[in-house]
């Protein structure tokens, strides 16, 4: 079944992942695609970009909007016509969407790769990974700071806007995969609540304010 986890907290907040195993073909299958939906997929040239674009269409169903619903600000920014927040990502084989009525929300997924070592100390102070008991769990934990940073920029949308200076994670354990963090930018404090979620060998994080300082 696509619909691989649906996170549900109150009638406010609704989170959807879908596990995109279809075809295009298939995934077209009950949605009806406005004219810049085709020219976006259409300009698309990977066939994952693309089966993660259409799976986000069928969340976005799922959830009771059609892609006339959906619009994008001039910062790439998604909005919902009916004004409820809303952010999207998509990583290989996972989409995920998350709405919510009241707060505005920002997710991200992200695969666990090798990759992240190489390019960590762009968006967190490296040295304090240190103390974890070997490579894998160092991956892990970076890819879930990676993915909350992530997902917390999607909040903010904010031209200047840096991960390393501006994004600060508070550090969290494998036990607990929740944290707060805060956005420190141009004199205003925002904080945040974050939550995480490990989906075979993927990171999600979500994230909402908490207050504004």
């Amino acid at each position: 079944m696509p619909l691989f986890k649906a996170i549900e907290e109150d009638s406010s907040f609704r989170l959807l992942i879908w596990k995109i195993e279809e075809s295009e073909k298939v995934l077209e299958e009950g949605i009806t695609l406005t004219k810049s939906c085709k020219e976006r997929l259409g300009n698309m040239r990977s066939e994952i970009h693309r089966r993660g674009f259409l799976s986000v269409r069928q969340l976005l169903k799922l959830l009771g909007y059609t892609p006339a619903d959906l619009y994008y600000d001039k910062n790439g920014k998604p909005h919902l016509k009916d004004g409820s927040y809303i952010s999207i990502t998509h990583s290989f084989d996972f989409a995920a969407v998350i709405v919510s009525s009241n707060k505005e929300v920002g997710i991200d997924i992200e695969k666990r790769r090798d990759k992240i070592l190489r390019i960590a100390h762009k968006f967190t102070p490296i040295h304090e990974y240190r103390t974890l008991a070997n490579s894998e769990a160092v991956i892990r934990k970076l890819t879930l700071v990676w993915g909350a940073k992530e997902a917390l920029y999607k909040i903010f949308a904010t031209p200047g806007l840096l991960f390393l200076e501006h994004i600060f994670v508070e550090d969290f354990g494998f036990e607990e995969l929740c944290t707060q963090a805060t956005i420190s930018y141009r004199g205003k404090i925002s904080k945040f609540q974050v939550h995480f979620l490990e989906l075979e060998n993927f990171s999600c994080a979500y994230a909402q304010p908490i207050d504004c300082i």
